[in-house]
């Protein structure tokens, strides 16, 4: 089989293949290992990531404040729409009190008014005298002037007066002024004889009798009193107790009626009245909280998006200058789309990652256990309700995780699958219509599809379930703390506010759980990624040069292979075996032999694409172990099977690092190779961008870098099977000119069509890695070796 091939044609801008893919539910083997490194990585930032961190932290901090605050706004709020329950309590009581003391007082000067032993004997003796009692009432009279006599309670002297019919008990009375108001002996019997009727722990009825007193006794009863600086009358407090006298305590509508039919002296002091001061204040202070956070959130996503782009920028950078110094066995065990994605999609893993996963891990953590503190402090019954409830459905939501993993990583392995096959069957798709393939193809693919259908059906249903099971868990959390705080509120354990706070700490406990899962998951593939691009960077570099000669001046083009041997890194086969042979300066060197004799290897040693295990290679004398590997590439201009172009213009890939080239040398050099008369057939000559839009055959490519080869004017050529893609009449053009090109060079050619060397001074015929024949075309046929043996072959075919 033939050598591996060490160069190959980069892929065109826009394509790739499966190795491109993300590596989707992809762990990391060492997650805390790896974290490490990419820290390391980025320790020029760290100052920055604490900044960030810090602001993260303190922007949930501050976000926890607020539900304390709103529960002081709701129960400020709660406060003002009800009643002012207090101040009504004080009315009442101080309109009771004045009340209270009125009675006494009225009383006592009613006692007063009696007068002493002598006015009541003359008075008694008025009484006995008057024919308008009988004998019985009179003796009755006598024995209650002796109970008053013996008598010093007023409430004993006035049980004993109330016993007396009424005419007696008027002629014993005399007119009292109390506050003002003249009681008349008639308003003091009927006020004694109310009094004396009434249960004194019946105070609603009490406040209804007075209702029915004579005016001048509710006059000297209801006298003006002051509460918070407002002046209740007479009349106000006679009309506060006439509504609240029948009220039922326990009908809310009948209570809310009554008070807004108080009279207004006593309603603008009772009347609900929301502390706006109070409000505002609050309000005020969670705006300022709020816009805090938000300040210092936007600055640790601003840090953090700043930080993740350069490391991601830096990291880019380092891969591409790590691809330069890595040597190119690496390459023959590393796929390109491999290499491909470790510079996007891992690298934009580990941004994102760092963006999102850091910053709101820290966040998720603070606010889980913020919110779980500030609720225990808040209230621990409410806590356990809230915390029971709502690990009941995270139970549920990580039980459906579990399964789900499974059903993600087959749609990776999947998606992988199908997209290989689709790249592999569209390249190849001329041969697949040849050999009428489609309906193989077709049935292949019907199967991945269905794979690829099953796989991310479940993994999507599943995965859909997620945001229901958060919204029925943040919903269960919130029945569970309204059922249990509303309870509790009726018992007066909390406050309403409480309820209101409660609400926004569940969803504060349950939005972190699920951020947690996905930063978690999002420092796992972090890993994962990072686990490669380190593995790239940490590769094994070719050795440092920087002390070898980065030019070799007068170049005179000897090159010597002194006892070459080579094997392929990993392996234990050796492809060239004690390799010797001398190119004098000038000489066309041809190399032929069968697939895998080790023509190519041969070149690329020359090159010093790889590094060989014995022996050396000298230039002018010189090692090319002693030239850097830029002073060995600047030598020689490559013109290879495998051609390459890159999306630009005609021009642009003509003079491919080469300075200075006018337009006159690019055309001599188009036209030598026969491709000048197409590029001026071209929408824009020299100018037009290849792309997908213009087509180039397989020959006109090989054309293009032949023509950059001749351009380049390099002192040493190496030409692999350079014309292999071109017709025989293109081919003896760009013979002629390649002829030209190669005088005074000296030219190693690499050919399968050895009618194309015949000219060449020295043709070295390899077999299994060592020269089996060596010597010019003439020689090597007169000697009837191996070499005649293959040329006739060629021709054998042919006929």
């Amino acid at each position: 089989m033939e050598e591996p091939r060490t160069t190959s044609a980069p892929p065109r801008r826009g394509h790739g293949g499966p190795m491109g893919m993300a590596r989707g539910g992809e762990k990391a083997k060492d997650l805390i290992g790896t974290w490490k490194k990419l820290l390391g990585y980025c320790r020029r930032y760290r100052v920055a990531l604490v900044v960030a961190l810090l602001c993260a932290v303190l922007g949930t901090v501050l976000t926890l404040a607020g539900p304390d605050q709103l529960s002081d706004m709701t129960d400020t709020i709660t406060a003002g729409i009800a009643p002012d329950q207090a101040m009504l309590e004080a009315v009442t009581d101080t309109v009771s009190q004045t009340l209270t003391d009125n009675l006494e007082a009225v009383t006592q000067a009613i006692s007063a008014g009696l007068g002493d032993q002598a006015q009541l004997t003359q008075k008694a003796g008025a009484v006995l005298a008057s024919p308008d009692f009988t004998p019985a009432e009179k003796q009755a009279f006598q024995e209650t002037l002796a109970g008053l006599a013996g008598a010093t309670d007023p409430s004993q002297q006035q049980a004993l007066l109330l016993a007396l019919p009424e005419g007696m008990l008027e002629a014993l009375l005399s007119p009292v002024t109390v506050h003002g108001v003249t009681l008349a002996p008639q308003d003091q019997v009927q006020l004694l004889t109310t009094l004396g009727q009434l249960d004194p722990e019946d105070p609603a009825a009490l406040a209804g009798a007075l209702t029915d007193l004579p005016a001048e006794a509710q006059a000297a009863l209801f006298t003006d009193v002051e509460v918070e600086g407002t002046t209740l009358s007479g009349a106000d407090q006679q009309a506060m107790l006439d509504l609240f006298t029948h009220l039922d305590g326990s009908d809310t509508n009948a209570l809310l009626a009554a008070i807004d039919s108080l009279p207004a002296s006593v309603y603008n002091l009772v009347k609900p009245s929301i502390d706006m001061d109070t409000v505002v204040g609050i309000g005020l202070f969670l705006v300022a909280l709020y816009a805090i956070s938000y300040v210092l959130s936007a600055v640790q996503g601003w840090i953090m998006a700043t930080i993740t782009q350069r490391v991601s920028k830096e990291m880019r950078s380092d891969i591409s200058h790590k691809i330069n110094r890595l040597p190119m066995w690496y390459y023959n065990r590393t796929t390109t789309g491999d290499v491909l994605s470790r510079v996007t999609n891992d690298v934009d893993t580990i941004g994102q990652s760092l963006n999102q996963s850091i910053g709101g891990l820290l966040s998720a953590v603070v606010l889980l256990l913020g919110s779980l503190v500030m609720m225990l402090l808040t209230n621990v019954w409410m806590t356990l309700t809230a915390v029971v409830a709502s690990l009941l459905g995270f139970a549920l939501m990580f039980a459906i995780m579990g399964k789900s993993q499974k059903y993600f990583r087959r749609q990776q392995k999947h998606l992988g699958q199908l997209n290989g096959h689709i790249e592999e069957i569209y390249t190849g798709h001329t041969v697949v219509k040849a050999y009428n393939g489609e309906a193989h193809a077709q049935a292949q693919f019907d199967e991945m599809n269905a794979n690829l259908c099953s796989s991310n059906f479940k993994a999507q249903c599943l995965s859909g379930l997620m945001m229901p099971i958060m919204s029925f868990i943040g919903n269960f959390g919130y029945v569970a703390v309204c059922v249990v705080g509303g309870a509790m509120a009726l018992n007066d354990a909390i406050s309403f506010g409480v309820i209101v706070a409660f609400m926004l700490y569940v969803r504060y406990f349950t939005q972190p759980l699920s951020q947690i899962a996905q930063a978690v998951q999002s420092l796992q593939s972090a890993a994962a990624a990072g686990e490669r691009v380190f593995e790239f960077l940490e590769a094994q570099e070719m050795e440092d040069e920087a002390g070898k000669p980065t030019a070799l001046p007068q170049v005179q083009g000897k090159v010597e292979f002194r006892h070459v041997t080579f094997g392929y890194e990993d392996t234990d086969t050796t492809v060239i075996h004690d390799f010797s042979a001398v190119a004098q300066p000038g000489q066309k060197i041809a190399i032929v032999g069968p697939t895998g004799a080790g023509k190519t290897t041969l070149v690329n040693l020359l090159m010093r694409f790889h590094e060989i295990q014995q022996g050396e290679i000298l230039i002018d004398g010189i090692s090319t172990k002693d030239l850097s590997r830029q002073a060995v590439h600047s030598l020689f201009c490559m013109v290879l099977q495998d051609t390459w172009l890159f999306e630009g213009t005609v021009r642009e890939n003509l003079v491919y690092c080469t300075p200075g080239v006018s337009d006159e040398t690019m055309e001599k050099a188009c036209k030598a190779v026969g491709l000048h008369h197409f590029i001026r057939t071209l929408p824009k000559g020299y100018d037009t961008i290849l792309n997908d839009q213009v087509s180039l055959s397989q020959g006109q490519k090989q054309q293009l870098t032949i023509a950059r080869a001749m351009i380049a004017d390099k002192p040493m050529l190496i030409l692999d099977e350079a014309t292999s893609s071109v017709d025989t009449r293109t081919e003896q053009k760009i013979q002629a000119a390649m002829d030209q090109l190669m005088e005074h060079r000296t030219s190693f050619v690499i050919a399968h069509r050895l009618s194309t060397i015949k000219n060449a001074d020295l043709i070295l015929v390899l077999r299994e890695g060592d020269i089996v024949e060596s010597g010019t075309h003439d020689q090597l046929l007169q000697q009837g070796g191996f070499y005649a043996e293959l040329y006739n072959s060629q021709f054998e075919q042919v006929s």
